[in-house]
């Protein structure tokens, strides 16, 4: 493939990632990879079927407008599942760990035998019931534990390790959190330490997988194997629920959720956000999960990113006896690299790849000029539409109500707009879910309120001074 191949395709990942919100794409698109571009055809690859369908049921219009973006002529998609040779050469690429440090993908240049023999292992347990595949190294006692994950952690081993008739305390048991914090870890936890008991049994499905066995139930007719099946775990755990689509998939989840909390079986879900945000999501659905216990995993404070550090550069040892990290680093790292776990461990893998191939000891400069893009400002405050909505409507002195009307007067137009615009700047949303917020819009009004007042900032320093300072009151 050529420079100019990969080049238009970085683009277009990036106008893709920009149009549909960082959830969405990570979920969905991430594990796309270019094969080429022929004549008028580009040819994409997916790991799994199910991806496949789904980008094409859902995406395939917004993927070519895309392209077409970058690149006219192109004007047809192929989209092919992976061969299993392909995807066991990748094996981090379907179920990432979210808290073992693993190598990024490196340069083509690079010779994969080199990358895979500095890698830890990673086996991986495949549920015989059909769930998604377990981690054997995510358990409770590999996971650290700090100031902003103590209840979680608490409430995730009490689940775990209550015995068949005790009393079922938190049903269902609700974390959530941002992205790289830990709430996989903990659920894959909760599936491990209760099988491994053995009076109990787990089952640890992602939504992805919830939706893909539903949907192969109903084209094989087995619809009632498949709800009998689900009805008879005791640990039902579910993991990205925000992921959850469809009519009929939001239906079975809510009756399979019902049925398994009013006969007494526990559920475990994380989720990216409360269950109160979950937008798409049946209010009934909502309702049931915001009745248990809801808790919210925290930011990594400085100290327990310094013991998650030390806790993995431990665990590198164990395969790479040499890999030492002076401490000043890992308290350079920890000082500045805040986001999230996954950063953390994405800093250590490149000292580690940096130590076995090029042999050379690592020190404070390397650290400075390898993990400069991990760098991160100063985490902001998290930012609510609801509160943008406020906030504009006040500032423009209008009503919330008038903002998610549908009045066309200038006086609410304009408001309305700079509301969207600040939703998509400030929040993680992604263009569909803000509309749903503003009335049930179309992302196609989003995103044309957006590039209305972006276009409006440049030319209006009146206006850009306004929107500078409701970011920053949405900011204190």
């Amino acid at each position: 493939m050529s420079e100019i191949s990969d080049e238009c395709w970085t683009r277009v990942k990036g106008r893709l990632r920009a149009e549909v919100g960082e959830a969405v794409y990570s979920s969905w698109f991430a594990r796309m990879e270019l094969e080429s571009v022929e004549a008028n055809t580009a040819r994409i690859s997916v790991p799994t079927l199910f991806l496949k369908s789904w980008i094409q049921s859902h995406y395939a219009e917004r993927l070519l407008t895309c392209w077409q973006s970058e690149r006219p002529a192109v004007t047809r998609i192929d989209l092919s599942v992976r061969s299993a040779a392909v995807r066991n050469a990748q094996p981090f690429a379907v179920n990432p760990p979210s808290t073992v440090a693993h190598l990024e993908k490196r340069d083509a240049n690079h010779a994969r035998p080199d990358i895979k023999s500095i890698s830890l292992p990673s086996p991986i347990l495949q549920d015989t019931r059909g769930g998604s595949p377990l981690d054997p190294r995510l358990t409770f006692e590999t996971f650290v534990v700090g100031r902003s994950n103590t209840l979680a952690h608490a409430a995730s081993k009490q689940v775990a390790t209550a015995r068949r008739g005790d009393p079922v305390m938190f049903n269902p048991l609700y974390i959530h959190s941002g992205v790289g914090l830990g709430k996989t870890h903990l659920l894959q936890a909760v599936a491990l330490k209760t099988n491994s008991l053995g009076e109990r049994k787990a089952l640890y499905l992602t939504a992805e997988r919830f939706m893909y066995g539903f949907a192969s139930a109903l084209r094989s007719q087995t619809a009632l194997a498949f709800k009998d099946a689900l009805r008879g775990i005791d640990v039902l755990v579910v993991d990205d629920l925000q992921f959850l689509q469809g009519k009929n998939s939001q239906a079975e989840f809510s009756h399979t959720l019902n049925s398994l909390i009013d006969g007494g079986r526990q559920v475990v879900v994380a989720a990216d956000r409360p269950p109160t945000e979950l937008e798409s999501l049946d209010e009934r659905i909502r309702s049931r999960l915001a009745g248990g216990l809801v808790v919210e995993i925290g930011l990594l404070g400085e100290e327990l990113r310094l013991e998650i550090l030390s806790a993995r550069v431990q665990a590198a040892r164990a395969h790479h006896p040499g890999f030492d990290v002076p401490p000043q680093v890992l308290g350079y790292i920890a000082r500045t690299v805040t986001h999230n776990g996954r950063d953390l461990e994405g800093a250590l893998n490149r000292l580690l790849a940096h130590s076995k191939l090029t042999g050379q000891p690592i020190t404070m400069e390397l650290a400075e000029r390898e993990l400069r893009d991990l760098v991160r400002p100063v985490e902001l405050k998290r930012v609510r539409i609801e509160e943008i909505q406020r906030i504009v409507a006040r500032h423009y002195n209008v009503s919330r109500s008038d903002l998610l009307s549908s009045r066309r007067t200038a006086n609410v137009v304009r408001p309305r707009q700079i509301a969207m615009y600040l939703a998509k700047t400030l929040t993680l949303r992604s263009l569909p879910e803000i509309g749903r917020r503003f009335g049930g819009r179309d992302h196609t009004t989003v995103l044309h309120a957006v590039r209305k007042i972006e276009s409006l900032i440049g030319v209006d320093n009146t206006l850009a001074a306004e929107i500078e300072s409701l970011k920053t009151q949405l900011q204190e």
